[in-house]
């Protein structure tokens, strides 16, 4: 049983529908990261959870108890803000305690818990500095311990990390995964970053414009998409669209203006309803032309060239439009030069 379900929420801004119908589920003890473009609903789904916003109609479930109508007060839920949103006059201690002393708790418990979660974010020595006096990843970690010390039910990020450099935002992402697994809480987690979810995400959601396009662990989402936006989204940005398809001995075969490609069944290719071939421009292969008669192969020629430092990138113009081919080599293909462009079978991925 789900910990958490949103069951077919709308949201509504100044009488624009951002959420219609949305539905999700989160299992106790998971990380769940929504991920999407600016304005996908991303941040409006964290916000509803909060209790920041009010559901138009559906329900809010949490614990098996309604929740739709709790105010956010009452939602025993710690939230992290993209911009800490920690108070300048107070001190590290006193941040952290805020929370508590809100709810009456005794100051000798104070003391035990909120050095307990300073020792858990790694901030002992720190409880007499001020904000002013921190870097921008200790302000994130004393961000992380007030939200924690006052041990929620629920644990929301709102984009956390993205005022932090980029090595920062690395060391920080690991630190955020270490807590939320060693102290095993349940977490919502919203960034518009893709490395930065798939790394610390048990399961990502991909929204677009207040729907779910995919929902799965990140490995899958990372090598099987199922919609072309998901592709796009993720780096898939070489597309064929087929005619038709039919299977044969294992093998999907697509048509395409007389030609005939081969895909392997997989994940990536099992829904009869895609005829939209997907693929990474690592995963394209070119080789001079030397007359060899290689599958799913066409002709294809160099328009552009770029250095990228490991390896080339290649813009090849055929008769099914550009591809975009990545190519590690010592000797480049020069502009203007036939090539052989080849578009693996096993590499195919099918989205509607």
């Amino acid at each position: 049983m789900s910990l958490l379900t949103l069951d077919r929420v709308s949201v509504a801004y100044d009488h624009q529908l951002i959420l219609k119908d949305f539905s999700l589920d989160i299992e106790k003890g998971q990380l769940l990261s929504l991920l999407g473009p600016s304005g996908c609903g991303k941040t409006t789904t964290l916000r509803l959870i909060a209790g920041f916003l009010e559901a138009k109609d559906g329900k809010f479930l949490f614990g098996g108890k309604d929740y739709t109508r709790v105010p956010v007060n009452k939602r025993n839920f710690g939230f992290v803000f993209q911009s800490y949103a920690l108070f300048p006059h107070l001190c590290v201690y006193d941040n952290v305690a805020f929370g508590l002393r809100l709810r009456k708790v005794k100051d000798d418990e104070i003391k035990k818990r909120v050095l307990h979660i300073l020792d858990t974010v790694r901030m002992i020595g720190f409880e007499k500095r001020f904000p002013e006096e921190l870097s921008g990843g200790q302000r994130q970690r004393v961000a992380i311990a007030r939200a924690l010390v006052i041990e929620p039910d629920l644990l929301l990020f709102d984009e956390p990390l993205s005022n932090l450099d980029a090595n920062l935002r690395v060391d920080m992402r690991v630190e955020i995964r270490r807590i939320q697994q060693e102290l095993g809480i349940t977490t919502v987690y919203v960034s518009h970053d893709q490395e930065e979810c798939f790394s610390i995400s048990d399961q990502v959601a991909i929204m677009n414009k207040g729907n779910i396009e995919q929902l799965d662990k990140p490995s899958t989402i990372f090598k099987y998409p199922t919609t072309e936006f998901v592709a796009k989204f993720i780096g898939f940005n070489n597309f064929l669209l087929f005619e038709s398809r039919n299977s044969e001995n294992g093998e999907i075969h697509l048509t395409l203006k007389g030609h005939t490609f081969s895909a392997s069944q997989h994940m990536g290719t099992n829904n009869p309803k895609a005829l939209k071939g997907a693929f990474r421009p690592d995963d394209l292969m070119l080789f001079e032309v030397d007359g060899e008669d290689r599958e799913n192969s066409i002709l294809g020629l160099i328009k552009v060239s770029t250095y990228l430092g490991r390896s080339y990138q290649y813009v090849v113009e055929t008769e099914f439009g550009e591809f975009t081919v990545n190519k590690e080599m010592d000797r480049p293909y020069l502009s203007g030069q036939r090539i052989n462009l080849i578009f693996p079978k096993d590499k195919m991925v099918l989205v509607e």
